[in-house]
């Protein structure tokens, strides 16, 4: 993940950057460990020459790997952040070197025990490491079989203690070490939907707090008592439970299943292009994040991925897994994700996906950010005269509004307007924004004729929604899991297992017949039909419409703010207000027994 520059306003915990998977800082060097430890052995008892030759050699190979081993890593943080190609063969050799590294150890550990002193915390160091090689895999990738990798390793760190002994050294880095093993841990189940590992993960991670902050007069008691506060508000986000009968809670994926998108009819005609690259951009003040991923890119991450699979399972192999085996089915989308970047930042990053965008394929983008609004009279209509959404600045915000004030001519700075996007328009380009000021990418201009939609989401929400908007935005809420939507438009907060798998059988119907709205009419721009033929962009086209609809005929949502928007825009009568759709909606509030607070025919309510 990317961070932007950090705004002066606004305190945020120096250790929650740390927890994306990027590689800490390496320590000033030291000697090798071979240096001295045949003095320790001398010291023990023994004389240096009683080493038996293999022994010795055992030792000696073993420290260089792990020397080896850390420079590699330590060298990953100097590698681009963007760009698919550079990083692969020094990723290569990294990890080439730590499985070396782990199957070394597993297999002279009596000798390494005796003659190197090895402790179980080094071990689970080398297994903390491969976890983030294949977190970061995952990064790089967007293959989600590598975060169940990740998982096994920080699983077994965890079961087999690893860490156990390092409370009792009187070493307060070695317990940070600890600490952050357990923050990347949360990062990757909360990735992989293990929601009930993150909340025992939780009441581990603050009791060892607890005890770090106690044994150690520390200055990081703040910072990573705020990384707890982050991670119990990013687990309580979605505003809707589903229970068992024994009223435990069931933990659902928001990940494209095989019957996730609808399935295209037989002789449809829609256009071959395919989801190849994503940015997915967070900049919303104050909504709840953990480890650089807000809510709402948490949710649009998932969104555009498949349910994962496990690498060993699939090959048949048994133990580490070389992220060079791909499994054989279709990719996930390239993804980067930018917390709060800067102009420069993002414009560095989308233009390396665009330069790197293979043919017939399509770039997203993925704007949930704070809208800004134009200051001052403009007597123009063109793609700088709307505002758009914001960018970080290293300036402070309020000398900025000041600066501002002066000269309200001029055209913000920190904000990345529809103008901004024009040049990316050469090949298609598929753009969602979730932003207050979302309608300024209501008049783009197609310059090039490539395929272009933007889908835009309401500007305001009725105030009774107002209050939660910390917790993640509704529309993308909707594009993400429109039945928890649903259910929270409709004022309901819990619901049984039994129901959510009826009304998610309903939706599955629903969305195939929006499908066929959208293939079927006749006054469609073709835009969304060239888009069509991918699973994941038919998805959110289909939630698009399903939302837009169900706020249509909302008695709460009234006002034309309200709405989501597209450009281009969508026939209404044929879509969003298409009277055998709103039946559907009708017939699933009834099933919830919600359906006084929809309109029986919204239409005559315009």
């Amino acid at each position: 993940m990317v961070r932007g520059a950090r705004q002066s306003q606004q305190p945020r915990s120096r250790l929650a950057p740390r927890l994306s998977g990027t590689v800490e800082k390496p320590p000033r060097k030291r000697k090798s460990r071979t240096e001295f430890t045949l003095k320790e052995t001398m010291s023990s008892g023994g004389a240096e020459d009683d080493i038996p030759q293999g022994e010795r050699k055992t030792v000696t190979d073993f420290c260089y790997l792990l020397d080896k081993s850390k420079q590699l890593f330590n060298g990953l943080r100097d590698l681009p952040q963007y760009g698919q190609k550079q990083w692969q063969s020094y990723f290569g050799r990294t990890f080439d070197v730590y499985t070396k590294l782990w199957k070394f150890q597993q297999q002279h550990r009596q000798v390494l025990d005796n003659r190197y002193g090895l402790k179980r915390w080094q071990i689970g160091e080398i297994a903390s490491k491969i976890g983030q090689l294949y977190y970061h895999y995952y990064l790089r990738t967007s293959e989600t079989s590598y975060l169940n990798e990740a998982f096994s390793f920080y699983s077994a760190i965890r079961q087999r203690s690893y860490y156990s002994q390092v409370n009792k050294e009187d070493r307060p880095e070695l317990v940070v070490k600890k600490l952050r093993y357990y923050a990347r841990f949360i990062v990757v189940c909360l990735l992989l939907n293990k929601m009930d590992v993150v909340k025992d993960l939780v009441k581990e991670l603050s009791d060892e707090i607890e005890d770090y902050t106690h044994r150690f007069n520390t200055e990081d008691q703040v910072e990573w008592n705020l990384v707890l506060q982050e991670v119990a508000a990013f687990i309580e986000a979605d505003p809707v439970m589903v229970l068992n009968d024994d009223n435990t809670i069931v933990i659902t994926s928001n990940r494209l299943a095989e019957t996730g998108a609808p399935l295209l009819e037989q002789g449809m005609i829609v256009g071959q292009l395919s989801l190849a690259d994503a940015l997915i951009i967070g900049n919303c003040n104050n909504q709840v994040k953990f480890s650089e991923l807000t809510v709402d890119m948490f949710r649009m991450l998932q969104a555009l991925e498949r349910e994962p699979m496990n690498l060993a399972s699939q090959m048949n192999k048994p133990g580490i897994q070389e992220p060079a085996d791909k499994p054989t089915r279709r990719e996930n989308p390239h993804k980067y994700l930018l917390y709060k970047p800067t102009f420069s930042q993002l414009y560095t990053f989308l233009a390396a996906s665009f330069k790197e965008l293979p043919a017939n394929s399509v770039l997203l983008i993925y704007l949930s950010a704070t809208g800004v609004f134009p200051t001052g009279r403009s007597d123009g209509e063109g793609p700088y005269d709307f505002g758009g959404v914001l960018t970080n600045s290293n300036r402070d915000i309020i000398n900025g509004d000041a600066i501002h004030k002066r000269n309200q001519s001029h055209k913000e700075m920190h904000c990345l307007h529809p103008g901004d996007l024009y040049p990316f328009t050469r090949k298609p380009l598929f753009i969602v924004v979730d932003s207050s000021n979302s309608v300024a990418y209501k008049n783009f201009t197609n310059l090039f004729g490539q395929p272009l939609v933007c889908l835009l989401s309401p500007t305001a929400y009725p105030k009774a929604l107002q209050d939660q908007s910390q917790r993640g935005s509704l529309f993308t809420l909707f594009l993400n899991n429109p039945l928890m939507a649903f259910l929270f438009v409709s004022g309901l907060s819990s619901m049984r297992r039994g129901l959510w798998e009826k009304c998610q059988e309903y939706l599955r119907k629903i969305n195939r017949d929006i499908a066929q709205l959208l293939t079927h009419s006749r006054s469609i721009d073709q835009a969304f039909l060239q888009f069509f033929g991918d699973e994941f962009l038919r998805l959110l086209l289909t939630r698009f419409v399903f939302c837009s609809a169900t706020m249509r005929m909302h008695k709460a949502f009234r006002e034309t703010r309200n709405y989501p928007e597209s450009y281009p825009q969508l026939p209404r009568d044929e879509t969003v207000e298409n009277p055998h759709l709103q039946k559907h909606i009708l017939e699933l509030a009834s099933i919830l027994d919600v359906r006084n607070i929809f309109f029986e025919n919204s239409m005559d309510d315009y």
